[in-house]
């Protein structure tokens, strides 16, 4: 069972980062500008943000496995209609398709440790979760650029198939049979009004976060209009909703409501490592393109290594205490980027992005167990729909807002081309601010953890 929601973790991870290389090679083959090339990232990235709510939603009515199952089926369906779609608007279509079916399996997934694991051993499963998740977003890149050398671009997604059909076999075969549906009178019924009104309102959100390629223009505040009108009336509509898809009493509850703060502001910091890196590495330290793939695989790399340790460590010695030790070693190699002097060269960056990274690995793992273990069943899919959807707004905000400040911060007009002090100054900065960060997630966990001692009952 668990090779099988490991293995759709892995491929759900795997389809965000594997089809970023391949993106000047699909620009040349169909004769498209980067503008409309972007959809094949944006589609995939988009379909999962905008549905996994209420996917995880729909699999606590209907019925987890046989959702998760047609999950791993339209994903690898998709996958092969990927790689043989002979025009860009088809590959962008399909992609949509496939971070449905990613939607699908990221959020039950998830829900199925909570059912299926025992308690004692939460940590442990969410830990490989992790891990899964983490190798596949390394592996992207590094896998993709042998698959397009070797056997073309219609490799990155026909890769997919044969594994997809391998996590199919083992979901059918170990996955704990649905429970027998309530009957008709006290059956839950699916929020088609508030589904409908999240996913307006986050592919406004993701939109306004993605588009002008960082640049802040009319669009991207008529967007984010749109995504403040759009949550107003889905509170109105979940309030006078009778199944509601998020119960607004949700909120009310002090713990959770921390967990998915803390959970975007760290994926908020994490995506700074992505964005400041790679300038870093090239125009401060001056490293060519094959090191600085390499040293940014590291990152990744660790937080696979550390994804299973954590588990076990967060089953022996608690969830929140975890999660605090996992947030102040975030913060510390947050404080000691910013103080870096470039002087210390590659070793510098590395040491501190290495505690980065294994304190993230260690706050994921605790949080989402903490999440994850004491939620009533019938809530498992929403909650953990919920849990990846804050983190994905993390990154999707990060990108764009970590960005800016390290434009600002570098005091360039291109930060492409500005001089090494410049980039410099901007990541020290950058990491300044993800420490402030990563202090006010701190201050959210142990705020969060006395409030819900002092309400007890409320989830």
């Amino acid at each position: 069972m668990l090779a099988g929601l490991s293995l759709s973790m892995l491929l759900s991870s795997l389809g965000t980062s594997i089809a970023n290389v391949g993106l000047p090679t699909l620009a040349h083959v169909f004769g498209a500008p980067f503008q409309e090339v972007q959809w094949i990232v944006l589609a995939y990235l988009l379909a999962i943000t905008t549905v996994i709510v209420g996917v995880g939603r729909l699999g606590d009515i209907i019925g987890r496995r046989r959702l998760l199952l047609a999950g791993v089926l339209l994903f690898t369906a998709a996958s092969a209609l990927c790689g043989s779609a002979p025009t860009l608007w088809l590959l962008i279509a399909a992609r949509a398709a496939q971070g449905l079916g990613a939607a699908v399996m990221m959020a039950l997934t998830m829900a199925f440790v909570g059912e299926a694991v025992p308690k004692a051993r939460t940590g442990s499963a969410m830990g490989l979760l992790g891990t899964m998740s983490a190798i596949g977003t390394a592996l992207g890149p590094s896998l993709g650029g042998v698959l397009i050398s070797g056997f073309g671009w219609r490799a990155l997604f026909l890769v997919n198939v044969p594994l997809g059909l391998l996590t199919l076999l083992l979901a059918h075969r170990h996955l704990p049979a649905d429970r027998r549906p309530e009957p008709a009178a006290g059956r839950a019924r699916f929020d088609h009004l508030g589904t409908l009104l999240l996913a307006l309102t986050l592919a406004a959100y993701a939109l306004a976060m993605t588009t002008g390629r960082g640049r802040f223009g009319s669009l991207n505040l008529v967007l984010l209009l749109v995504a403040a009108l759009g949550v107003g009336l889905f509170v109105r509509a979940e309030a006078r909703a009778v199944s509601p898809l998020i119960r607004p009493a949700v909120f009310r509850d002090p713990a959770l409501s921390a967990s998915l703060a803390m959970s975007t502001l760290v994926s908020t910091v994490m995506m700074a490592t992505l964005v400041v890196g790679p300038f870093y590495l090239s125009r401060t330290l001056g490293l060519r393109e094959a090191l600085v793939g390499l040293v940014l695989s590291v990152g990744p790399l660790v937080a696979a290594l550390t994804g299973v340790p954590a588990g076990r460590v967060v089953d022996r010695f608690g969830a929140f205490r975890m999660t605090v030790i996992g947030l102040a070693a975030m913060a510390a190699g947050s404080l000691l980027l910013s103080v870096t002097p470039q002087t210390l060269g590659v070793p510098g960056y590395l040491a501190p992005l290495v505690v980065v990274t294994a304190g993230y690995a260690v706050f994921q793992t605790a949080n989402n167990t903490a999440v994850m273990a004491d939620v009533p069943a019938d809530r498992r899919g929403v909650t953990s729909g919920m849990l990846n959807l804050s983190r994905n707004l993390g990154l999707i905000t990060g990108a764009s807002v970590m960005g800016a400040v390290f434009a600002l911060a570098s005091a360039a007009a291109d930060v492409a081309t500005a001089s090494p002090d410049a980039v410099a100054g901007g990541m020290r900065i950058t990491f300044a601010v993800a420490g402030v960060l990563i202090v006010v997630a701190l201050a959210l966990a142990v705020g969060g953890r006395t409030l819900a001692r002092r309400a007890p009952g409320t989830r």
